[in-house]
């Protein structure tokens, strides 16, 4: 196995920024709480391919309910790498739980970004058998999957990246 990549909690003060857009009610105590707790993915076997990312909070998505998910992490890795981000394969099959932007994809320049590189997920209780999903606070929810990939022989791109959703297209 090739080792092209480390998870790292994103800075306090860049959480309790992203926390405050998505969930403004929370109070700072809670929040500085909910940094504390972050756990960095893992696989759960030797033979995952996937790094599951746990719940920084409880969280209950009623039947077409969607939430914005701060992670608190970033990644650094190898230039030729991205790491793509999927549902649980359990909560996409039990419940159709889905990431809106189908798959996540987390570029090797991202960490580098004003904000960090932090990595969010915005999820969907997509069922049609009106599920409500469960996430308990430090269970998977996410999983992501390194990829080596390639570019054409003529690519002759030397812009620099700032930013997250749509930076690139700007």
């Amino acid at each position: 196995m090739k080792r092209i990549a480390r998870f790292h909690k994103v800075s306090e003060k860049r959480f309790t920024e992203d926390w405050k857009d998505t969930f403004p009610d929370t109070p700072e105590e809670k929040i500085k709480e909910i940094y504390d707790s972050i756990r960095l993915p893992r696989r759960a076997t030797a033979g995952s391919a996937g790094y599951d990312f746990f719940s920084p909070v409880d969280l209950v998505l009623g039947p077409g309910e969607t939430v914005k998910i701060p992670t608190g992490v970033r990644v650094e890795m190898d230039q030729e790498w991205v790491l793509k981000c999927y549902p649980r394969s359990g909560l996409g099959f039990k419940y159709r739980l889905q990431m809106n932007n189908t798959v996540g994809i987390i570029d090797s320049d991202y960490f580098y970004s004003d904000n960090e590189g932090h990595i969010f997920a915005k999820l969907t209780n997509d069922t049609k058998e009106g599920k409500t999903v469960e996430i308990p606070a430090g269970t998977g929810f996410m999983q992501g999957i390194f990829v080596e990939y390639g570019i054409t022989v003529d690519d002759d791109v030397t812009d620099v990246r700032n930013g997250g959703l749509g930076s690139t297209t700007k």
